[in-house]
């Protein structure tokens, strides 16, 4: 007779949570950190009352629903995926808060598992407080909306509903390659029934996360094309990272002389001195990774996307004859641009490749020209690091400033506005896992409540937050959740007076900036009079912050290195100077322009973006690795 626990819904699910490990390469990870979230009338008799119960299984107060998601996806990107949070809300609003973190979740791939309250299962005393109530069906809530943004979602509407979800929920949470967030939807008065749970779905379960090998054929073709390659490139993202696969990749590029290139996600793969290593690129990357990536005849995706950024809208690979090796553990990224799909773990057949390739070089020359782009842009990056702008610093200074406090394990930490696109050009890693920026989503409000979740899965690193006024506006108030809970922060609050970023944009297509400033409304009716007086020392103080005002570089170096010494969340706000931008280099996004216009600086920006957009290519159908 099978023995059975009767328990609650709620209790049986945090029991389950608390038994859930990975393991890879041997090394065993608890996969659940604990549970972040806000209490309401959907949850506090159900999940708040089992959370009461197992203290061992750590519960984090945050002052909003999103933030506790984005706080989630910085851990479990932090922790390389191997370990995540679970986010509780309440039925309604904080339910819904949770929809924006759930989207950048499976935008970034990032597993967080997530656990709003519904509306009673049985009905009868609908319609509840904050309960949708639709003409068609009884069978929708706000719930619903998670459907397109989780990458598995289900409606626990019996206890023993639980028994068959929840290994479905764990497996999607542990696949590399189908991983997101998992959405599991609690009616209030299901969350607090008891049921006979059988006692096995409580005995500790580890998940194998193993290494997929790509088909050998594939790894041989692959191999013979890079042999065959005059002028090979590397696309380096995030997978690269999550994979431990940095070694490796370095290691091989090392020894073949391959150049790489890295995304976003996949930027501190590689040390910034490595000699293989370019820089970011694509759209927000280094005028030497643009010129060789247009050149190249060979590129190697490994871990990457492909977004619209790295591939510069389609216009980074110029090649007439360009080929895609794709390294990939998902089928979807691995088979893009008519690549070579090498579906499996990027270490492994990077180890593979590596045997394959032994004693392969690339040409002396085509490495003597990229380490000579290499060595021009490094001296343009420490000319961008001392501009000596006056009276406000530039932007690029600031992270000039950052760059020369931070230790080689220090976590930098953005998301949005102009640094991403500036960080990825500048910032200079020193070992993975260092460059933090969130720009699958690029969700304003990110950067706080990712840098907490950054510095509770890494709490013997110093973690820099470098966020824009307009993001911080939108959401700081975890800043009183890192001060609660001891986790120390430097928040460096780059004050630009507005939307700096979309305000440079805006004026390259001709609207002049127009919305994109923080100023008050003037007699002409429009927003152009004087700027906002906004004193963000003050409203960090209030969170119970250390707040500190830079004027320009040398005192922020000053403020950013008492801060690193220190032991309290430090706020450091520097104004800068919104028109001393870095720019773009080689490379080009595509952003429609007014087609009919009665501004003549639109229609001469419509005939430029017509003429650009005549480069994007197709590469479906062209020549591919066979």
């Amino acid at each position: 007779m099978t023995s059975t626990v009767k328990l609650t819904t709620a209790q049986a699910l945090v029991l389950y949570l608390k038994q859930q490990v990975v393991e890879r390469d041997g090394v065993l990870h608890q996969f659940f950190a604990g549970c972040l979230g806000i209490f309401g009338h959907g949850n506090l008799a159900g999940i708040g009352q089992a959370l009461q119960e197992n203290p061992d299984f750590r519960y984090y107060q945050v002052r909003n629903e999103q933030a506790a998601v984005h706080a989630a996806v910085g851990y479990a990107r932090m922790k390389n995926r191997l370990s995540t949070f679970a986010c509780t809300s309440s039925i309604g609003p904080g339910a819904t808060n949770m929809v924006t973190g759930a989207a950048l979740a499976t935008i970034n791939r990032i597993p967080v598992l997530l656990l709003p309250g519904d509306i009673f299962a049985r009905r009868n005393v609908a319609p509840v407080l904050q309960q949708l109530e639709s003409e068609s069906t009884q069978d929708i809530s706000v719930n619903d909306c998670f459907k397109p943004v989780s990458r598995y979602w289900d409606r626990i509407n019996r206890p023993e509903q639980l028994v068959w979800t929840l290994p479905e929920a764990m497996r999607v949470l542990t696949s590399q390659a189908q991983t997101g967030p998992v959405t599991l939807s609690l009616p209030q008065d299901v969350q607090a029934e008891a049921f006979d749970f059988p006692a096995g779905l409580f005995e500790r379960r580890v998940w194998s996360i193993p290494r997929v090998r790509a088909d050998a054929h594939a790894v041989a073709a692959a191999a013979d094309a890079i042999r065959e390659s005059k002028r090979p490139f590397v696309v380096a993202g995030g997978g690269v990272i999550y994979s431990d696969a940095c070694e490796v990749l370095g290691r091989l590029v090392g020894r073949t002389g391959i150049p790489v290139g890295e995304t976003q996600a996949g930027k501190s793969a590689l040390p910034w001195n490595h000699a293989s290593n370019l820089g970011g690129v694509g759209a927000t990357g280094t005028p030497a990774a643009n010129i060789i990536a247009r050149d190249a005849d060979l590129v190697i995706g490994i871990g990457t996307r492909y977004s619209d950024f790295t591939t510069a809208s389609k216009t980074a690979f110029q090649d007439p004859s360009v080929r895609f090796i794709n390294i990939n553990v998902a089928e979807l990224d691995a088979s893009k641009h008519s690549g070579l799909a090498l579906t499996g773990d990027a270490r492994a057949v990077l180890e593979e490749l590596e045997s394959a390739l032994a004693g392969w070089k690339v040409d002396p020359a085509y490495q003597g020209r990229y380490r000579e782009l290499k060595e021009r842009w490094n001296r343009e990056v420490d000319r961008f690091y001392n501009l000596g702008s006056t009276p406000l610093p530039s932007q690029g200074e600031v992270i000039g400033a950052i760059n020369s406090v931070c230790g080689p394990r220090d976590v930098v930490v953005n998301a949005a506005g102009s640094a991403p696109g500036d960080l990825h050009k500048l910032w200079r890693p020193g070992a993975p896992g260092t460059y933090h920026v969130e720009y699958g989503y690029s969700c304003m409000g990110y950067e706080v409540a990712g840098g907490l979740g950054v510095k509770m899965a890494a709490p013997d690193r110093e973690v820099f937050v470098i966020v824009g006024d307009g993001s911080y506006l939108m959401m700081a108030q975890e800043i009183v959740t890192a001060v609660q809970e001891g986790l120390k922060l430097t928040v460096v609050l780059v004050d630009n007076h507005g939307f700096a970023s979309i305000g440079g944009l805006s004026s390259s297509l001709g609207s002049g900036g127009f919305g994109t400033e923080y100023r008050f409304r003037a007699a002409d009716g429009h927003l152009s009079g004087d700027r906002l007086p906004l004193d963000f020392m003050k409203n960090a103080e209030s969170m119970g912050a250390r707040a500190v005002r830079a004027h320009g570089v040398t005192d922020l170096k000053m403020a950013l290195a008492e801060a690193r010494a220190g032991n309290r969340t430090t706020v450091i706000v520097v104004e800068t100077d919104r028109d001393a931008r870095v720019g773009g280099f080689e490379s080009w996004w595509d952003v429609p322009v007014a087609e009919v216009s009665k501004m003549p600086e639109v229609r001469k920006r419509r005939d430029e973006y017509e003429k650009a957009k005549t480069r994007e290519r197709c590469f479906h159908g062209e020549r591919k690795v066979s």
